[in-house]
Protein backbone atom coordinates (compact mmCIF):
# COMPACT_ATOMS: atom_id res chain seq x y z
CA UNK A 1 0.00 0.00 0.00
CA UNK A 2 2.72 2.10 0.51
CA UNK A 3 4.13 1.74 -2.66
CA UNK A 4 0.45 2.88 -4.36
CA UNK A 5 0.68 6.02 -1.95
CA UNK A 6 4.07 6.74 -3.44
CA UNK A 7 2.88 6.83 -6.60
CA UNK A 8 0.25 8.62 -5.64
CA UNK A 9 2.37 11.47 -3.85
CA UNK A 10 4.44 11.52 -7.05
CA UNK A 11 1.52 11.98 -9.81
CA UNK A 12 0.35 15.22 -7.47
CA UNK A 13 3.65 16.63 -7.49
CA UNK A 14 3.82 16.56 -11.23
CA UNK A 15 0.17 18.11 -11.12
CA UNK A 16 1.46 20.63 -8.62
CA UNK A 17 4.52 21.29 -11.08
CA UNK A 18 1.86 21.75 -13.96
CA UNK A 19 -0.05 24.55 -12.02
CA UNK A 20 2.63 26.51 -10.89
CA UNK A 21 3.71 26.77 -15.32
CA UNK A 22 -0.37 26.84 -15.50
CA UNK A 23 -0.19 29.83 -12.98
CA UNK A 24 2.78 31.78 -13.96
CA UNK A 25 1.24 32.01 -17.85
CA UNK A 26 -2.10 32.69 -16.43
CA UNK A 27 -1.88 34.32 -12.88
CA UNK A 28 -5.38 33.33 -12.19
CA UNK A 29 -6.71 31.74 -8.63
CA UNK A 30 -8.21 28.59 -10.17
CA UNK A 31 -4.69 27.95 -11.12
CA UNK A 32 -3.16 29.14 -7.74
CA UNK A 33 -5.46 27.18 -5.96
CA UNK A 34 -4.92 24.07 -7.53
CA UNK A 35 -0.77 24.08 -7.76
CA UNK A 36 -1.55 24.13 -3.69
CA UNK A 37 -3.94 21.12 -3.36
CA UNK A 38 -1.54 19.24 -5.51
CA UNK A 39 1.51 19.63 -3.81
CA UNK A 40 -0.67 19.34 -0.54
CA UNK A 41 -2.28 16.08 -1.56
CA UNK A 42 1.26 15.25 -2.72
CA UNK A 43 2.65 15.98 0.36
CA UNK A 44 0.14 13.76 2.24
CA UNK A 45 0.88 10.89 0.17
CA UNK A 46 4.22 11.31 1.06
CA UNK A 47 4.03 11.39 4.22
CA UNK A 48 1.43 7.62 4.40
CA UNK A 49 3.95 6.01 2.28
CA UNK A 50 6.84 7.42 4.88
CA UNK A 51 5.29 5.70 7.14
CA UNK A 52 6.65 2.48 5.86
CA UNK A 53 9.15 2.50 2.97
CA UNK A 54 12.95 3.87 4.18
CA UNK A 55 12.79 7.68 4.17
CA UNK A 56 16.14 7.93 1.26
CA UNK A 57 14.48 5.85 -0.73
CA UNK A 58 10.64 7.71 -0.27
CA UNK A 59 11.90 10.71 -1.27
CA UNK A 60 14.15 9.39 -4.37
CA UNK A 61 11.00 7.78 -5.87
CA UNK A 62 8.59 10.86 -5.06
CA UNK A 63 11.57 13.20 -6.74
CA UNK A 64 12.04 10.92 -9.61
CA UNK A 65 7.89 11.18 -10.40
CA UNK A 66 7.81 14.51 -10.06
CA UNK A 67 10.87 15.52 -12.25
CA UNK A 68 10.18 13.23 -15.10
CA UNK A 69 6.78 13.10 -14.92
CA UNK A 70 7.15 17.35 -14.56
CA UNK A 71 9.59 17.11 -17.98
CA UNK A 72 7.11 14.74 -19.77
CA UNK A 73 4.29 17.36 -19.28
CA UNK A 74 6.28 19.77 -20.31
CA UNK A 75 7.14 18.15 -23.69
CA UNK A 76 3.61 16.74 -23.73
CA UNK A 77 1.79 20.20 -23.37
CA UNK A 78 3.98 23.18 -23.43
CA UNK A 79 6.23 22.32 -26.75
CA UNK A 80 9.44 21.32 -24.81
CA UNK A 81 12.19 19.86 -26.29
CA UNK A 82 11.12 16.02 -27.25
CA UNK A 83 15.56 15.09 -28.52
CA UNK A 84 16.80 11.58 -27.95
CA UNK A 85 18.91 12.05 -25.34
CA UNK A 86 16.08 14.43 -23.05
CA UNK A 87 14.24 11.33 -23.28
CA UNK A 88 17.20 8.51 -22.45
CA UNK A 89 17.60 10.66 -19.29
CA UNK A 90 14.39 10.61 -18.03
CA UNK A 91 14.14 6.92 -18.87
CA UNK A 92 17.12 6.83 -16.32
CA UNK A 93 15.32 8.48 -13.77
CA UNK A 94 12.20 6.24 -13.94
CA UNK A 95 14.82 3.26 -13.99
CA UNK A 96 16.52 4.31 -11.02
CA UNK A 97 13.09 4.59 -9.49
CA UNK A 98 12.27 1.48 -10.82
CA UNK A 99 15.38 -0.30 -9.87
CA UNK A 100 15.10 1.20 -5.67
CA UNK A 101 11.47 -0.55 -5.84
CA UNK A 102 13.12 -3.98 -6.40
CA UNK A 103 15.60 -4.07 -3.76
CA UNK A 104 13.17 -1.89 -1.30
Amino acid sequence: MAWMFLVAAGVFEMAGVAMINKWHLERNWPAFLLMLLGFGLSFIFLSLAMQTLPMGTAYAVWTGIGASGGAILGMLFYNEARDWKRILFIAMVLGSAVGLKMVS
